[in-house]
């Protein structure tokens, strides 16, 4: 007689939740917990493919590609697990000037990048608005870089205005823990010790006209089953209040950091754990972009391309100035090494297209507007089109011999299948348009 192998309860519950995650409906925190809950490696395979699935109805294949310009490394805070601490007394400061900061923006739109993100500490002279606008206007003024996000200190509403009234897309905030007790451990002087009002800081960026918010854990300060959940309770409030909640989760995993006072945690996040959260991430808000710094190994972020991970720096340097030379103390240590080239050419090898896009944050598709495309799945048809677009251009100004004969293969074959006229704009930009986008 033959065998039947048994399925339990749990399996209908999760596959229910699959089936709901695949019509890209927000999960509910019960139906977050179950996930999380999961055991059965089988099971979360099937969870695994399904985020793919998910990721790829929402934003079709398309990877974006951006590197983060880190234009100050002194703080005030005091944060055990990061080299830009104020105990840090080893660390070498720097403070980028304007026309530092443009010098290293000329040299990254020189490789090909068209988005960057700014990154600086807390510090009540560097993290100050006014020399956030000179710097943001000065990378706009004088350099091709097209979209500057920014992670910065939280503020008030008065400056957030002025901060997003410079051009700035997405304005990026991590929480790092919500488990209260060990936020005050991790975090024990400086202005990042007030756990209420870094809280409170998307509100706040919201209310001041920032509809593309980035939020985000330092998975293994605490367990990240808590912390996981805490996130996305966090973001479901934002979509109840104000109708859409954050455009990206990011997923940075504690590193060892030159200085840093943490040694050891006994929460570390094992890689297939860490795989659990992105997918998790992808399922639970099926719109948002999944973001995957190069704090990961390339073998790790190469594996998470294909659970639901949307955005992925490369060629980053942690440090001011460090793309022009490597000298002043990194927050933290890189775990991907390669260079924008070699991470376009992985990313296409294994038939995504990578995407240096920057349309959605100027043709105003944001917010509300943005998580309703998504849903609807009419998002990835921008998507799509705009990865092309911009990859054409990246084939024509940057790609070395080799990867321009792959990825011209690529979009001769999306030439084939494409009835958009698409072949019509590549032209264009083989004239020396540029910036074409929809």
């Amino acid at each position: 007689m033959k065998t039947v192998k048994r399925i339990n309860t749990d399996s209908y519950v999760i596959r229910d939740i699959l089936a709901k995650s695949l019509d890209l409906k927000i999960l509910n925190l019960k139906e977050v917990s179950n996930l999380i809950a999961l055991e059965d490696d089988e099971l979360w395979d099937e969870v695994f493919e399904t985020a793919r699935i998910v990721k790829e109805k929402v934003y079709g294949n398309r990877i974006v590609l951006f590197a983060p310009l880190y234009i100050s490394n002194k703080c005030v805070n005091n944060c055990v697990y990061c080299g830009f601490r104020k105990g840090n007394k080893k660390a070498r400061r720097k403070s980028l000037s304007v026309d530092e900061a443009v010098q290293e923006a000329l040299l990254l739109a020189g490789k090909g990048y068209k988005r960057l993100l700014l990154v600086t500490g807390e510090h009540p002279k560097y993290a100050r608005v006014d020399y956030l606008e000179k710097i943001i206007n000065g990378i706009y003024k004088n350099t091709d870089i097209r979209i500057l996000h920014i992670n910065t200190a939280p503020m008030s509403v008065e400056d957030f205005r002025r901060l997003k009234s410079s051009g700035v897309g997405v304005y990026q905030c991590f929480q790092e823990t919500y488990h209260f007790p060990t936020y005050r451990l991790m975090h024990p002087s400086g202005p990042k010790a007030d756990y209420e009002w870094r809280l409170d800081v998307l509100n706040r960026a919201i209310e001041a006209g920032f509809e593309d918010v980035g939020m985000g854990v330092l998975l293994g300060l605490y367990d990240w089953r808590w912390d996981s959940a805490a996130l996305i309770a966090h973001s479901h409030r934002l979509i109840k209040k104000y109708g859409f909640g954050p455009h990206t989760l990011s997923v940075p995993r504690l590193q060892p950091a030159e200085g840093s006072e943490l040694k050891t945690t006994q929460y570390k996040v094992s890689d297939r754990d860490f795989k659990k959260i992105v997918a998790l991430y992808r399922l639970a808000l099926p719109y948002v972009g999944i973001v995957v710094s190069t704090r990961e190994s390339s073998r790790m972020r190469d594996e998470l391309f294909s659970i639901g991970a949307s955005q992925v720096s490369a060629g980053s340097k942690t440090s001011p100035w460090g793309y022009i030379e490597d000298s002043d103390t990194e927050q933290f240590e890189v775990g991907d090494k390669r260079n924008l080239e070699e991470v376009i050419g992985k990313i296409a090898s294994m038939g995504l297209i990578p995407s240096l896009c920057t349309a959605c944050y100027r043709e105003k598709r944001s917010g509300e507007k943005f998580k309703h495309l998504a849903q609807k799945q009419a998002l990835k048809n921008f998507c799509h089109e705009n990865a092309l677009l911009s990859l054409k251009e990246y084939i024509e100004d940057h790609a070395s011999r080799g990867l321009k004969e792959q990825l011209t293969k690529m979009l001769n074959n999306e030439i084939a299948h494409n009835c958009n006229g698409i072949a019509e704009k590549f032209k264009l930009i083989e004239y020396g348009k540029r910036d074409i986008h929809v």
